[in-house]
């Protein structure tokens, strides 16, 4: 089932019908690590209000509230090769070589829910890079506890001009305002996500594709619990917080983005995640 924070109520599509969730407050219903179940238990005690349709006369917001956004990097090797590519001239590319294969993976801080953007929203480039992508990302939903409780779509914004001239420049290349796509819901299972789950991105510009690609997140070379556990060592999230998976769809590196260019991320089981860039 999925669920949708929209600016008037909380929505559960399950089955083709969706139900509206009353005096229902954000942090509390996702932070449960019987997230399943509970909604489950909620909508059998619930007329429908209706099918998928009553989501298009929604606006549709990032489904975050208090929680922090986090970010996985090199997990994949299209990743690994992306950064090291950009990363040459510094002298630097070795660095994500050694992330690739290490023990610890490269985990960083990437938002706060005022620095994210919704489904149909406008993300941000920062206007003293030269090279700016859009990072297509599975995001797992993990509870105070650590659990992984349910998956959304990231969109993790990134200066590959500003990372490439130092790696130490990361924070700058990551974090800034509408720097990360979050939506358009929280997909929740009883069972983990499959590994043959498909991620796909297109860049629409003036109505024409631009880029297009796709990855199986089997190809990800660690697994979610993994990265969860590291994140976990040593900080709380009293609210939950989201962690970003990495990405294998990257643009070509004579690509960047412009103003009014459309980015369709899409995942299987998931949905869709339009964001424009500003």
């Amino acid at each position: 089932m999925k669920i949708y924070k929209t600016e008037e109520r909380i929505i559960v599509e399950n089955n083709g019908l969706c139900y509206e969730l009353a005096d229902t407050d954000w942090d509390d219903l996702i932070n449960r690590d019987d997230l399943h179940d509970h909604l489950q238990h909620l909508i059998n005690n619930l007329s429908p209000a209706g099918n998928p349709d009553i989501l298009l006369t929604q606006k549709i917001l990032a489904p975050i509230q208090n929680q922090e956004i986090w970010a996985a990097g090199v997990t994949y090797l299209r990743s690994k090769t992306a950064r090291m590519e950009e990363s040459k001239e510094s002298g630097a590319a070795s660095f994500y070589d050694k992330v690739y294969d290490a023990e610890r993976p490269e985990l960083f801080f990437k938002a706060t829910a005022q620095r994210t953007v919704g489904h149909m929203d406008f993300v941000n480039i920062r206007k003293d890079s030269t090279w700016d992508v859009p990072e297509p990302e599975l995001t797992l939903l993990i509870t105070s506890s650590g659990n992984i409780a349910g998956y959304t779509i990231g969109n993790d914004m990134s200066s590959r001009s500003i990372e490439g001239e130092n790696p130490l420049y990361l924070p700058q290349a990551k974090c800034y305002d509408r720097c990360a796509g979050l939506g358009p819901c929280i997909y929740v299972t009883q069972e983990p996500i499959s590994p043959e789950t498909t991620i796909s991105m297109k860049i629409l510009r003036k109505g024409q594709s631009v880029f297009e690609g796709n990855t199986l997140i089997s190809q990800m070379k660690r697994s979610h619990e993994e990265l969860a556990g590291y994140l976990f060592r040593e900080f709380s999230f009293p609210y939950g917080v989201f962690l970003m998976t990495g990405t294998c769809v990257v643009p070509d590196n004579d690509f960047t983005l412009q103003s009014k260019d459309e980015i369709e991320i899409s995942i299987d089981g998931i949905g869709m995640l339009i964001n424009v860039v500003s």
